[in-house]
C-alpha cells in the first residue's frame, strides 16, 4: 500500500484553491506596505546555517543530510529568516532598508499533531537596514492587518522585548546567559506552568529563583500599566526596551496589541522586540510571529545590520479558519463552464464555444472522454463547474448556446454569451 511520511500531506483542489486565495491576500497586503518579492534555494549548506539557529532547532528539529556525491553536508529551509541573512551577507550592495516578502515551504522535524507539520508554509515580510520602532511598528501592522482581512475576530497581538526580560535577568536576578531560561518559558504554551518550573529545575535554578521568575512572566496587560513596574531599574537594556516598545504601542495603537512578558520566542537570534498573534479558540498554537534580529546577518557578514521582521504560519491559519467557519472549501474546481457535447457530432462547435469562453476570461473544460449527455453532465456536477453549457444540433445550426445552473436556464446567440456567462456566475 502507498503512503506518504508521517507529518507531510497531499492537497487535493478544494484545498489547493482556498490556500491560492489565501496566500493572493497575504501577498497583496505585503505589496501594500512595499515589500518586494524575493526566494531563495530550498537546500542550504549546512555549515552556513549551523550554530545560528539554537541547540533545539539544530539538534532536533533541522533536516540534515550528506550528498554522498559531492560529500557536502545539506539542510533543509528550516524558516525564511536566515536565507534572507545570508542573502543580504552576499549583496552588500543592496539598498537599504531592503523590505522583501518571501512565501516558500520550510521543514522541520517536529511530532505531527493539529496544526504541526513536518512540511510547511511561511509567509515572511522583513525589513533590513531600520533599528528604528516605526519599522516593527510596521511589521506588526501587516500581521493585524492580515488576520482583519481574514476576519479573525477573536486574536491577539502579544509584544514582548528580550532587552527587557535580559535586562532584569541580570540586575535583579543575577542570570547572565539568560538563553537556556527563554527555551523553558518558550514552552509555556505547551507544557504549562508546572512543566515550566519542571524545566527550570532541571538547569539547576533554585525554588526561589523560579518563583520569581514565574512572576515575572506573569506580567501582561496593558503597557502603561505594566512598564510602570519596570522604570525604576537602573539597567541600559530595560531603558532601552521599554523606550522603544514605546514607540511601538504608539504607533500601532490597537487594543489587540498587549504587553505580555511571558512571550520569548524561542530561536536564539532575537536581540529585541518579539510577537505573536493567537486566537482563543481553537488552541493551535501561534498563527503567525516574529521580531527584531539585529546581530543575525553580522553572523555572515562580519557587520550587524539591523533587521525585523514577521512571520504568518498558512497551515495554522487555515486551520484555525476551518475549524472558526471563517473559511470553507465549498468551490472545489476554477472551472465556470463545463461544455456539454449533445451528441459526438457537435464537437468541432463545442470546441469552437470554448474558445470563445476562454478568450473571454472564463475558466473552461469540455469532454474530453467521450462520454454521453448525462455521463457528462454528472462530471460537471461532481467537480463543481459554476455553469453547464450544452451544445447540440440545434444549438449549432442556430449559433446559440444553452446555459443552465442551479437556477438559471437559458439559450443565448454566440454574440451575447460572454456577457450571459458573466450574468450567470456574477448577477445582472
Amino acid at each position: 500500500m502507498v503512503s506518504i511520511p508521517r507529518g507531510f500531506r497531499d492537497f487535493p483542489p478544494p484545498m489547493m484553491i482556498l490556500r491560492k486565495r489565501i496566500l493572493s491576500k497575504i501577498e497583496e497586503i505585503f505589496r501594500r506596505y512595499g515589500f518586494d518579492p524575493m526566494e531563495t534555494p530550498s537546500l542550504e549548506y549546512w555549515e552556513t546555517v549551523k550554530g545560528k539557529l539554537g541547540e533545539e532547532a539544530e539538534n532536533k528539529l533541522m533536516f540534515i543530510f550528506p550528498d554522498f556525491f559531492s560529500k557536502e553536508w545539506y539542510t533543509l529551509r528550516y524558516e525564511l529568516t536566515f536565507p534572507l541573512a545570508r542573502y543580504v551577507a552576499m549583496h552588500p550592495e543592496t539598498p537599504l532598508p531592503f523590505k522583501r516578502y518571501h512565501i516558500g515551504n520550510v521543514w522541520r522535524h517536529e511530532e505531527p499533531q493539529k496544526g504541526r507539520y513536518r512540511e510547511f508554509l511561511q509567509c515572511d515580510a522583513d525589513i533590513v537596514g531600520s533599528p528604528y520602532p516605526e519599522a516593527d511598528a510596521e511589521v506588526i501592522s501587516v500581521n493585524i492587518d492580515a488576520m482583519k482581512s481574514f476576519n479573525f475576530e477573536n486574536f491577539r497581538v502579544r509584544l514582548n522585548d528580550r532587552r527587557l526580560l535580559t535586562g532584569v535577568f541580570e540586575e535583579e536576578l543575577g542570570i547572565n546567559n539568560p538563553f537556556p531560561i527563554y527555551r523553558a518559558i518558550d514552552k509555556l504554551d505547551k507544557i504549562g506552568v508546572d512543566g515550566v518550573r519542571g524545566e527550570l529545575t532541571r538547569l539547576g535554578a533554585h525554588e526561589s529563583l523560579i518563583d520569581r521568575i514565574m512572576e515575572l512572566i506573569s506580567m501582561r496587560g496593558s503597557f502603561g500599566e505594566v512598564s510602570q513596574t519596570f522604570r525604576r531599574i537602573e539597567n541600559d537594556k530595560v531603558k532601552a526596551a521599554l523606550d522603544h516598545l514605546e514607540e511601538i504601542f504608539s504607533i500601532v495603537s490597537d487594543d489587540r496589541l498587549i504587553f505580555d512578558l511571558s512571550l520569548v520566542r524561542g530561536l536564539d537570534y532575537y536581540t529585541g522586540p518579539v510577537f505573536e498573534t493567537s486566537v482563543s479558540e481553537p488552541r493551535i498554537g501561534s498563527l503567525a510571529g516574529g521580531g527584531r534580529y539585529d546581530r543575525l546577518i553580522g553572523l555572515y557578514s562580519g557587520k550587524d545590520v539591523p533587521a525585523t521582521g514577521v512571520s504568518l504560519g498558512v497551515e495554522r491559519l487555515i486551520d484555525a479558519g476551518l475549524e472558526l467557519g471563517i473559511f470553507d472549501l465549498s468551490e472545489r474546481s476554477y472551472t465556470d463552464v463545463f461544455i456539454v457535447s449533445i451528441r459526438r457530432e457537435n464537437w468541432r462547435y463545442a470546441w469552437r464555444i470554448s474558445r470563445i469562453l476562454r478568450e473571454g476570461g472564463f475558466s473552461t473544460s469540455l469532454d474530453l472522454m467521450r462520454r454521453s449527455q448525462a455521463a457528462q453532465r454528472e462530471y460537471a456536477n461532481k467537480i463543481g463547474a459554476k455553469v453547464i453549457a450544452f451544445v447540440g444540433p440545434s444549438e449549432e445550426e442556430t449559433e446559440t448556446v444553452t446555459l443552465y445552473s442551479k437556477d438559471l436556464r437559458k439559450t443565448v446567440k454566440i454574440s451575447e454569451l460572454i456577457d450571459s456567462v458573466r450574468e450567470f456566475l456574477f448577477g445582472s
